[in-house]
């Protein structure tokens, strides 16, 4: 313990979810996240991989309090939406549903826009099984269009990345801040899977046709990683306050008119990662905190509505 990557054995231990049968393929879903976490908390604070990749020097792993509260955060989903897909017999749906959750595990922890991009994707292929899971003809197209817009995101993601070291020959992601033509493009690649305003339609359309197993793997990773990238790029831009103001109004009249809960429960989500995104635009140690605070309450009280 302590050895292996944070996102490894979700990874990896998510292909024997493929192949196993019924019986030990469901206790392998919940011991995963459970390994997960002991390899976790075996980590120490600051430890950082280095490999060379085709010339370019990447960060595979960077462990901070960051990272590791939301590393903590993603095991804890992944062990709660395991126990709720107990009663699965789709094998490529928690087989996919712990590779999702892996995914969102190795983008916290990357040290370099490289690494976070690969990540990036795989959380879009991964999580979009989570709404064809259903099987009707409505999933399957929302779940196209899912795709089309988080791999969109992921190619802002590269475009902003290859920007990035033209301009200044590091591809670290620390704090960008909104000062260059490349920061605007990652601010917007995380904008997308944030569900900013205008860009949140892809939430509302996916999510309700997922089922309510997907939903719950859904809720706990994609927007959650969002919040993380602007903790940790855009923390303290005042532009955030104003976006996450919005994204706390405008759902609720959405909400107040649809019939289906599970639409009124997406436009509520939106609502409150509103709140995070404003936390993370006051910036400092109380804005942050709060925000990250606030990702594990959604989490938890929004899983559990879906």
């Amino acid at each position: 313990m302590g050895e292996l990557h944070p996102a490894l054995i979700l990874l990896a231990g998510s292909l024997l979810l493929f192949i196993l049968p019924t019986g030990p393929r469901r206790v392998v879903s919940v011991l995963l996240p459970v390994f997960g976490f002991l390899n976790l908390l075996a980590i120490a604070d600051g430890t950082m991989w280095h490999v060379t990749l085709g010339g370019y020097s990447l960060t595979i792993l960077r462990v901070d309090r960051l990272s590791m509260l939301f590393g903590y955060l993603f095991h804890l989903a992944a062990f709660l939406a395991a126990i709720y897909s107990l009663h699965l017999e789709d094998r490529l749906q928690i087989g996919t549903g712990i590779m999702y959750a892996g995914s969102a595990v190795g983008a916290v922890f990357a040290g370099d826009l490289v690494t976070l991009f690969i990540f990036w994707e795989l959380l879009a292929v991964t999580s979009v099984f989570q709404v064809w899971a259903s099987g009707s003809e409505r999933a399957l197209r929302s779940g196209m269009r899912y795709l089309l817009v988080h791999i969109s995101s992921g190619l802002l993601l590269l475009v902003g990345a290859a920007w990035c070291y033209l301009k200044t020959g590091s591809l670290a992601f620390d704090h960008i801040g909104l000062n260059e033509g490349y920061t605007w493009l990652l601010f917007l690649a995380f904008g997308i899977k944030c569900a900013f305003p205008l860009l949140h339609s892809w939430l509302v359309d996916a999510y309700p046709e997922a089922t309510p197993t997907g939903t719950f793997f859904l809720c706990a990773f994609t927007t959650k990683t969002a919040v993380y990238t602007l903790a940790r790029g855009y923390a303290g831009e005042e532009l955030l306050i104003g976006i996450g103001a919005v994204m706390t109004i405008f759902p609720i009249f959405y909400a107040a008119v649809e019939n289906d809960l599970r639409r009124v429960l997406s436009y509520s989500m939106i609502n409150q990662i509103g709140f995070m995104v404003v936390g993370i635009g006051l910036g400092g140690q109380l804005g942050v905190n709060g925000a990250v605070s606030h990702a594990f309450n959604d989490v938890l009280f929004k899983g559990l509505l879906f």
